[in-house]
């Protein structure tokens, strides 16, 4: 029994030992390496530690390792306060401190005008108050210009331009309404430079369907006319006295014709006889073909030299700023739906039987309008009769135009026995220089068809939009100087199209919403951006050097080219 237990005892202190034994080795592999899936890996010594442990404190004493920490810590401080900066920027971004007063900003959207509207409070902590600002926030579609950043006009003069001595004068009647002599005055300009001839101070026709009494002096700044083409051909106000005496070969030059026709069958004209006198002035040069100084010299004469009288200039400018009162925009509108045009062209589909007769009274009273008998529906089914009222209405409130927006009638009165009420029924802030000006200040121009409506060219000219429901000579002239001045937004409604749609609407063939969609869509290119002036089969139809002067007098802007590295 005690053999067995002293065996036993033997038998448990040989496996304490072997443990013991294990442990040891194990540790003292762990000291040198570490076992990982069955191969040592070696590890770092424990005295590396403690020799770590004792570098530290010397990194922190002051010597050689100093100005690292200096320069590590100068970093973190600048990061520290870039990060401070622009967290205090978007917290403060909406207000302005001053002293003693905190300023909040907040936008107001209003139908009429989306301007800015700062409410202001006091530093006495009284009650907050609106003032205007003169920022808009944002431009809605309808009133924003096409984009036409690469594009500027190019009429500056070339550098081997000379004037070359005077062959003799030319004297221009200049026939029409005040856009039509506008254009044949400037034609006059060009073919004067054509022919090297004096170009006297045109006469103006007072025998027109308004039967103006104005001079070229009275619409017109002469001597800035005399002083800004001084030096692309002569101009002078009279005759000289050496040449009164001759009577003046009287000529009515061909239409649209080219330059060779000037300057060889009229220029050996003028030698001969020294003074021509040209009958008509309107569309006697052609739109194209024509060489860039040409054609840059009658942009010059239309858009430059052609100012109006310093009155005339003046009170259109108070008419602008009337009109823009408040930061508003408005639509300048060319409502030729006047009783002249209508009887030209037989447009008489809106009006009463006793309004048709009339207007075809006047038509064949009138010699050179050709065309007697007119089927004012076909005209109509063909895209070339003036809007109406109530077509004009429909089609702005289709293009999003809100009810209270500003429209300025830049025409004559509007002719039928409902004349303007159609339209005004949806937008009642109808506003012409009637009702506009004073009658004090209307007074010098009463009577003055033709002083008026250069009244009305500028305030079109400075308008947010103009829209124009007929292509006449003032459309023409009013949008290709718009255009000449940056691409203005002019919205040219295609008549065609919209009068299939708005019959289909009338009919219950569409809806409102559908209606309105394709009319936004019909004119999505149709807001005066650049399209290039194309010639066509016939000088007489295609598009007017006018209406369009890109190209000739409207160029892309050159892109720099990079530098190659």
């Amino acid at each position: 029994m005690l053999t067995l237990s002293m065996s036993s005892l033997t038998h448990n202190s040989s496996k304490v030992s072997s443990r013991l034994l294990g442990f040891v080795t194990r540790r003292r592999v762990l000291e040198s390496g570490e076992e990982q899936d069955g191969n040592t890996l070696p590890v770092k010594n424990p005295s590396f530690l403690r020799r770590k442990a004792l570098f530290l404190p010397e990194l922190l004493r002051p010597g050689r390792n100093f100005g690292r920490w200096m320069f590590w810590g100068l970093l973190l401080l600048g990061f520290m306060t870039l990060l401070a900066k622009f967290a205090l920027v978007n917290t403060f971004q909406d207000l302005n401190i001053d002293g003693r007063r905190l300023i909040a900003t907040k936008v107001v959207e209003n139908s009429s005008s989306a301007n800015k509207v700062v409410q202001e409070r006091g530093g006495n902590g009284g009650d907050f108050k609106e003032i205007s600002s003169p920022e808009k926030l944002s431009t809605p579609d309808i009133w924003i210009k096409p984009n036409s950043d690469f594009y500027h006009k190019c009429v500056d003069r070339s550098s081997n331009e000379i004037k070359p001595p005077s062959n003799g004068y030319i004297l221009v009647h200049s026939n029409g309404g005040l856009n039509q002599m506008k254009t044949g005055i400037s034609d006059m300009v060009a073919i004067a430079k054509i022919m090297n001839a004096t170009l006297v101070l045109p006469s103006l026709d007072h025998h027109s369907f308004w039967t103006d009494s104005s001079d070229f002096k009275d619409i017109f700044d002469w001597k800035h006319f005399i002083q800004y083409l001084e030096e692309d051909i002569w101009v002078v106000d009279h005759l000289p006295p050496a040449f009164a005496s001759i009577k003046p070969l009287p000529r009515p030059p061909v239409s649209f014709s080219k330059p060779s026709y000037y300057r060889v069958q009229m220029s050996s004209l003028l030698k001969k006889h020294k003074v021509i006198n040209f009958t008509h002035s309107d569309s006697r040069l052609a739109n194209n073909g024509l060489s860039n100084p040409i054609q840059r010299l009658r942009c010059r004469a239309m858009y430059e030299a052609l100012k109006f009288t310093e009155d005339i200039e003046n009170l259109a400018m108070k008419l602008v700023e009337r009109l823009k009162d408040g930061g508003s925009p408005y639509i300048a509108l060319h409502l030729r739906y006047e009783k002249d045009m209508l009887a030209f062209t037989g447009c008489s589909h809106n009006l009463t039987k006793a309004e048709d007769d009339e207007l075809r009274q006047l038509r064949y009273s009138v010699r050179h309008w050709k065309e007697k008998e007119i089927n004012s529906e076909e005209r109509r089914r063909q895209g070339v009769c003036p809007m109406t009222p109530r077509e004009v209405a429909v089609f702005l409130e289709a293009m999003g135009y809100p009810s209270d927006t500003k429209i300025f009638i830049v025409a004559g009165k509007i002719y039928g026995r409902d004349g303007v009420k159609p339209l005004k029924e949806k937008y009642p802030n109808i506003l012409t220089h009637s009702n506009l000006a004073t009658e004090g200040e209307l007074m010098p121009f009463k009577n003055h068809q033709n002083q008026l409506a250069a009244l009305d060219y500028i305030v079109a000219l400075e308008s947010d939009v103009f829209v124009f429901t007929y292509d006449g000579n003032m459309a023409r002239a009013v949008q290709g100087h718009r255009k000449y001045e940056g691409f203005r937004k002019t919205i040219s409604p295609d008549k065609l199209n919209f009068v299939k749609l708005i019959d289909r609407m009338d009919r219950g063939e569409i809806s409102w919403d559908e209606f309105a969609s394709k009319v936004r869509l019909l004119h999505a290119n149709r807001t005066g951006g650049p399209v290039p002036r194309r010639p066509g089969n016939c000088s007489k139809t295609e598009e007017s050097f006018y209406a369009n002067p890109y190209p000739g007098c409207i160029c892309l802007k050159q892109r720099r080219k990079r530098k190659k590295c």
